[in-house]
């Protein structure tokens, strides 16, 4: 029986055609009526969209333009994907990689495959499984990396100039938005993957190759997660989280998880925001300041998403004591400098806003516009609609319109 089956095959089992319609709320009905709006030759008899998606049987290319019309899919897309592989929900996203190097290289290489085309809108790891990927990442010890796999030797001076490659990548991404930086980070990730897999190096070069994946990957997530393209964010993670894992790097592992902490918390899922959350503030010990009030703070929005105040509030005075402790002598990795005294008020003010505190709110949001910098472009919209949302709740409306009307987006 299915319920027998282990994980992995029973998602292999679920046609995608049956994952649009849950996502949808369509019925085979739907499916064919919906289908027959788009196409002068389709009868509307819902017996064809229970044959696609249990008899196997593949609709005519008519039908799928016109279903993939209907879900505003491109039509490219389908004459490059067989059915039903160009549908939303058609790709596979494996979750049982091992918590190994050779297992970090297959996440890595799903990703490169299927995510930079990946168009859904909506998660599909979530539940028991999203915390349990947490829970393996916490608990589990890197392996040993292998000294050598094939090919030319990778030296440190080779990966120190491709590591020089990612303030720019950054910049992009942050004053352009996430659509136009995607495709540029997924090229250099590719060739990172590509030197793993065909190069020999040293454990250290290795460590910091692996590094190098598990950053561009968790790059790629967020412009990704930026453009709307939630599953392909998934994807980029999971196999970033497994390139952490593999380079020893548990801050690098904490910051992806805090990134897919924030997805679950943009959809609605606030116990599984937590968990994540959780599981990236307890396994990244010994950090900095800066980095411990990073992800305290993360912990504290989750625990405010939920409505529990007091440990919030307990989250917010750690993260408070920590960001003091900051000096400019701290050894931190680069990405960590978007984490600055305008984030930090950000985040605090988040947490205020989802407990209804508005006035407290908009104090540390307009503390935030003050200090955010000129190139955050889209940080400074996030943090004026914000800002806006506690107006809102004050009931000053009028001065909520008028911040709304500032926001300027990336282009």
């Amino acid at each position: 029986m299915a319920s027998q089956l282990p994980a992995s095959d029973r998602d292999r089992l679920i046609h995608p055609l049956s994952v649009v319609r849950a996502a949808r709320g369509w019925t085979y009905q739907d499916v064919v009526s919906a289908i027959a709006k788009h196409s002068r030759n389709m009868a509307a008899r819902r017996e064809k969209a229970w044959r696609w998606e249990h008899w196997g049987v593949v609709p005519d290319l008519e039908s799928q333009l016109a279903l993939a019309a209907v879900l505003d899919i491109p039509q490219e897309r389908v004459r490059e994907a067989p059915w039903p592989q160009w549908l939303p929900a058609g790709d596979p996203l494996p979750t049982s990689f091992g918590w190994t190097q050779s297992g970090g290289l297959q996440a890595l290489v799903n990703a490169l495959e299927y995510a930079h085309v990946d168009r859904r809108a909506f998660m599909k790891i979530t539940g028991v499984p999203l915390a349990g990927i947490a829970e393996a990442w916490l608990t589990i010890e890197p392996r040993e990396l292998v000294a050598v796999l094939r090919g030319g030797q990778v030296t440190a001076d080779l990966v120190e100039r491709m590591e020089e490659g990612l303030p720019r990548l950054r910049f992009l991404e942050a004053t352009r938005g996430g659509e136009q930086a995607r495709a540029l980070i997924h090229a250099e990730l590719g060739m990172v993957v590509d030197v793993l897999d065909r190069s020999a190096y040293t454990a250290v070069v290795g460590q910091r190759l692996y590094a190098l994946a598990a950053e561009l990957g968790r790059m790629a997530g967020w412009a990704s997660f930026d453009a709307g393209l939630h599953a392909a964010a998934q994807r980029y993670w999971l196999a970033a989280l497994h390139a952490a894992h593999a380079a020893a790097d548990r801050l690098l592992g904490a910051n992806i998880l805090k990134s897919m902490s924030l997805q679950c918390y943009d959809f609605g899922r606030p116990r599984e925001a937590l968990e994540l959350a959780r599981s990236a503030h307890e396994g990244a010990k010994g950090v900095t300041p800066r980095a411990a009030a990073m992800l305290a703070l993360r912990e504290a929005r989750a625990h405010a998403a939920i409505g529990d105040s007091a440990a919030c509030e307990r989250l917010l005075k750690q993260a408070d004591v920590e960001f003091d402790r900051i000096t400019s002598t701290d050894p931190e990795p680069a990405y960590l400098g978007y984490f600055d005294e305008s984030e930090f008020n950000a985040q605090v003010g988040t947490c205020y806003l989802d407990l209804g505190r508005s006035k407290e709110a908009d104090r540390y949001f307009s503390r935030t516009l003050r200090l955010v910098p000129a190139t955050k472009v889209r940080d400074r919209a996030t943090y004026v609609i914000r800002r806006a949302s506690a107006q809102t709740q004050l009931g000053d409306a009028d001065h909520a319109a008028s911040l709304v009307a500032e926001v300027r987006f990336p282009r």
